[in-house]
């Protein structure tokens, strides 16, 4: 079953393709990270957040990786890390046209 993380926290910029260039190497680190499916990045420039969904095979791996992405937004001197793991419906989702 595949698990679905939603991580949030506070974020100063920079956005929109500054913020591709300057995460692009992180992007690719994140991509072969053990059971990860695939990411959305986001961002909100008006609350002044960032954060990304991910989708991974499985809790362990949601787990694990929220626990190691915590600790290294925290080494880049984010103060707060808001992460929430949720089981997929892949039934419903599958309905909606999810991309699982």
């Amino acid at each position: 079953m595949p698990y679905l993380l939603q991580v949030d926290f506070p974020y100063q910029g920079p956005w929109g393709e500054e913020m591709a260039t300057a995460m692009s190497g992180l992007a690719q680190s994140i991509a072969q990270e053990p059971g990860l499916i695939w990411k959305i990045w986001t961002e909100n420039q008006a609350a002044q957040e960032a954060g990304g969904i991910y989708l991974f095979q499985d809790q362990p791996s949601a787990e694990g990786y929220l626990a190691m992405h915590t600790q290294r937004l925290k080494s880049f001197g984010v103060p707060q890390v808001n992460g929430k793991i949720f089981a997929v419906n892949d039934t419903l989702s599958r309905i909606d046209r999810a991309p699982l």
